[in-house]
């Protein structure tokens, strides 16, 4: 890996960054970054970080074997036609983009090119993403190897099949809001039974590393370790009868369906743009 090119300066990119950096994977003067026009937001990352940035992209793109595209997914046309004509066979193009495909991008490059799909979530920043990848025909088993380094900069990385990342996109690449709306649920509540919101807000945190961790490292399923907390006319029985009540487990389920078919609009949206805006006039 002797360059990276990034194109968008978002948190998602700012979380690469910093796990590259903190893991030794390549050097500063390697790790290269622009955007659009916030010279300010680069300025911070350079300031920041010690790494690269630039408007010129011949200077962006000279010897890069790596392309990362963390732009907003509403921007990836405009973007990615505008690099084109810098994007050579031997580059390994990476996106982070929910909801654009792998046809989308080769069609924006009008190349062919080795191109990982990948779906990180925010959790990235603290080194702690579960991504999802997925490849093309082009990708090369040493390019297979970067990208499990890339990524193994923050978190745990899979590999699966194009066709299931908006199912990912919808669980886990939007999973950690799911979370923190759950976190402010319990923060509520805390404060009214009567908890200081300070030991409470350390108590919930806690109270989920430790849960998430018994499923991690238990041979038993989840349904199994709540009924062992469940038991019966005590005080975990009386919270899940009213979670119950309120459909709470179905609500999620349909929340996370509702994200997945999101996704699934978002990049068919695109798709059928791009054909029509390719078609001869």
């Amino acid at each position: 890996m002797k360059k990276l090119a990034i194109i968008g300066a978002g948190s998602m990119a700012e979380a690469l960054i910093s796990g590259i950096l903190e893991k030794d994977l390549i050097d500063k003067n390697n790790l290269w970054v622009t955007n659009h026009s916030n010279e300010t937001r680069l300025a911070n990352l350079r300031e920041k970080y010690g790494i690269q940035s630039t408007y010129d992209l011949e200077e962006l793109f000279e010897e890069a074997d790596i392309i990362l595209l963390a732009m907003k997914p509403k921007d990836a046309a405009t973007a990615i036609q505008s690099i084109r004509e810098h994007l050579k066979a031997h580059m390994l193009i990476v996106s982070v983009l929910a909801g654009v495909s792998i046809s989308t991008i080769e069609l924006l490059a009008k190349k062919p090119l080795a191109v990982v799909r990948s779906m990180p979530n925010t959790s990235a920043a603290v080194g702690k993403s579960a991504t999802a990848v997925a490849i093309n025909e082009r990708v090369s088993l040493s390019q297979i190897e970067t990208t499990k380094k890339l990524f193994g900069t923050v978190g745990l990385t899979s590999f699966v099949e194009e066709e299931q990342l908006d199912a990912v996109t919808g669980l886990s690449g939007s999973g950690p809001a799911y979370i923190y709306y759950l976190i402010e649920a319990m923060e509520k509540s805390a404060v009214e039974v009567g908890l200081d919101k300070q030991m409470a807000s350390e108590l919930i945190v806690q109270t989920l590393l430790g849960a998430a961790e018994m499923v991690k490292k238990s041979s038993k399923s989840s349904t199994q370790l709540r009924k062992e907390v469940t038991s019966p006319g005590g005080t975990t029985e009386a919270g899940i009868q009213i979670l119950e009540q309120h459909g709470v487990q179905q609500a999620f389920i349909s929340c996370i369906k509702a994200a997945t078919a999101q996704s699934k609009k978002m990049g068919t949206a695109l798709s059928t743009l791009l054909e029509v805006s390719e078609q001869p006039s």
